[in-house]
């Protein structure tokens, strides 16, 4: 049986959902309950079979480093993993194939079991998504039955990992750019594989990119997409004689130009005896020429030229002046042109004095300000000496070091066990790092008078929350000499309830991505501007109260085996 998902990402089929879902399925129809390891369901099994399934069990997920040498991390995933819980249920050919994959001992009654599982019994709290997060900090505690959560860990840390990472990505290359600056991304033909491609689109845009050039992605989230032409389209023509229909209606409507051509052949004339510009170029290509005024036919009020396809300043930009120059005689303004090849920094700046110059020469209002947009394997390192050399760069499209987090392969996100039956679970290791910090916990973000994050702090779940105003003492979670007392003007609570089955309990509502995309900018302005540089940041402190510091301790202590020296 197939099963396919509505417009809205809803699995309809009454063996997919139990009852009817009131949040949409995950956006990817891969995203089943079979799309985990099988560990997962060998687990489930020695639970189910020890009788430990519905053991009421907490796990956190959360993050060690932080990525690309930086020292903060953009949450996000978590509208995906809600989807999927809100949705989790095992259609019966997947319980035929689990029945054939695992071990032919497996009893009947768990196979049962499964088909009978849902995840109503299983709360989730989380950070809001597209919230700045730190390393150790839950980024979602899910509770409910252990064998339950327990197949959750697979697709949880999968929706999550590249979210946040490619997130991330998106926000350091804002920073880097500036507000100012137009960010598109430019990366499907590069990503890994389909699904990679637009959830590079929307976690991307989420991290403060403005558009896309993915059509899929703009039509599932409503992203704004952009784009022109390509090399092929300049290189396709051969020469003016191509073009055929050469008439164009001014932008008002009241007059129609019969030679759209002739006038763009007389602005290039024009600007070819204008003596500021004698010496930068001659004869220009004509087939690049034909392109141009063939595009600019098809879209007047949309005209944007790739210029590098034969050079740049002998040919392109004097070709797009003479076309965009023809337009503007019938009330239409070109967009601008994109630059793919060579010295970025160099071009754009003589571009720029390119265009200032028709303005005053010719009295163009606004020319000089025509748009430069950039591309070319661009990445956060190329955007910083772009920075440093002096460009005229309006926007850049950034495509294959964005989407593929080429600096860094993956976030690293674990899944840990941190209490079972009210019984606190610790995980130890000789590299203090890996250690988890045990028993269900609430996270606080404690401000200070200049209105920046001080600091964000673990505490038990029940321990009264820190107070504004108030001096607390924050440990270093592993390291004793490391503490510092703080008397926050504001604290925030982290963690909200965005899933349970309990109709007591108020459940937070999932934000648009839009939203999601507004908190994370909001949040990356609020952080200090030492902990967002790309050079040797500052570090950002996670602690934990004086209290569950020395928990941790003890179970630690109680947990390791003692050796025995003879």
């Amino acid at each position: 049986m197939d099963v396919k998902p509505d417009v809205n990402g809803v699995v309809n089929d009454e063996n997919r959902n139990h009852q009817p879902a009131t949040i949409a399925g995950p956006t990817n129809p891969m995203v089943t309950p079979l799309l985990t390891d099988l560990y997962q369901f060998t687990m489930a099994y020695a639970y189910w079979k020890a009788g430990k399934n519905n053991e009421r069990a907490v796990f956190d997920l959360y993050f060690r480093k932080n990525p690309f040498g930086g020292e903060y991390t953009v949450f996000a995933g978590l509208e995906e993993c809600i989807r999927f819980i809100a949705n989790f249920k095992f259609l019966k050919e997947e319980i035929t194939f689990l029945r054939e994959t695992l071990p032919p001992t497996c009893e009947d009654g768990f196979f049962d079991y499964l088909q009978g599982i849902d995840c109503s019994d299983v709360e989730v709290y989380a950070i809001p998504e597209g919230s700045v997060v730190f390393p150790k900090v839950p980024l979602m505690r899910v509770e409910g039955p252990v064998a339950v959560v327990q197949l959750l860990e697979t697709p949880f840390v999968n929706l999550i990992n590249y979210a946040s990472l490619v997130t991330t990505n998106a926000a350091r290359h804002r920073f880097v750019a500036g507000k100012s600056k137009l960010l598109l991304e430019f990366g499907l033909r590069r990503a890994q594989g389909p699904d990679g491609g637009i959830s590079a689109s929307r976690y991307c845009y989420m991290g403060g990119f403005d558009a896309t050039s993915n059509c899929a992605a703009g039509k599932i989230f409503g992203i704004p997409i952009r784009g022109t032409h390509s090399h092929a389209f300049v290189s396709s023509f051969m020469g003016p004689d191509e073009i055929i229909e050469k008439s164009l209606i001014s932008h008002d409507g009241s007059q129609t130009c019969e030679d759209f051509t002739s006038v763009v052949q007389t602005w290039l004339s024009k600007l070819k005896r204008l003596g500021i510009l004698k010496g930068i170029f001659g004869e220009t290509n004509q087939s690049e020429l034909a392109a141009f005024i063939s595009y600019a036919l098809a879209f007047p009020d949309n005209f944007l030229a790739l210029v590098d396809t034969y050079d740049v300043m002998r040919s392109g930009i004097p070709n797009f002046c003479a076309v965009a120059l023809a337009l503007n005689d019938l009330g239409y303004k070109a967009r601008g042109i994109r630059l793919d090849s060579g010295d970025l920094a160099y071009l754009s700046c003589e571009t720029r004095k390119f265009f200032q110059t028709i303005e005053n020469e010719f009295g163009v209002p606004g020319f000089g300000k025509t748009g430069i947009t950039a591309s070319n394997d661009l990445n956060e390192e190329t955007l910083d000496a772009l920075n440093k050399q002096g460009h005229e760069v309006d926007a850049f499209g950034i495509g294959t070091y964005l989407v593929t987090c080429y600096a860094q392969a993956a976030l690293g996100c674990v899944f840990k066990l941190v209490e079972i039956n009210n019984q606190p679970r610790i995980k130890l290791s000789e590299d203090v790092v890996k250690v988890s910090i045990p028993c269900k916990k609430r996270s606080f973000r404690l401000y200070g008078k200049e209105g920046y994050p001080l600091l964000d702090i673990m505490s038990g779940e029940d321990e009264p929350p820190p107070k504004a105003g108030e001096r607390i003492l924050c440990r270093h979670p592993f390291q004793e000499s490391k503490r510092a007392f703080v008397v926050p003007q504001r604290v925030e609570e982290l963690m909200k309830c965005y899933w349970t089955g309990n109709p007591d309990k108020e459940r937070a509502e999932l934000p648009t991505l839009k939203e999601n995309r507004e908190r994370c900018a909001q949040h990356l302005d609020q952080m200090r501007p030492d902990h967002m540089r790309k050079l040797n940041p500052t570090p950002y402190k996670v602690s934990v109260t004086a209290k569950l510091y020395d928990f941790i301790h003890f179970l630690w202590l109680n947990e390791a085996p003692v050796g025995e020296l003879q």
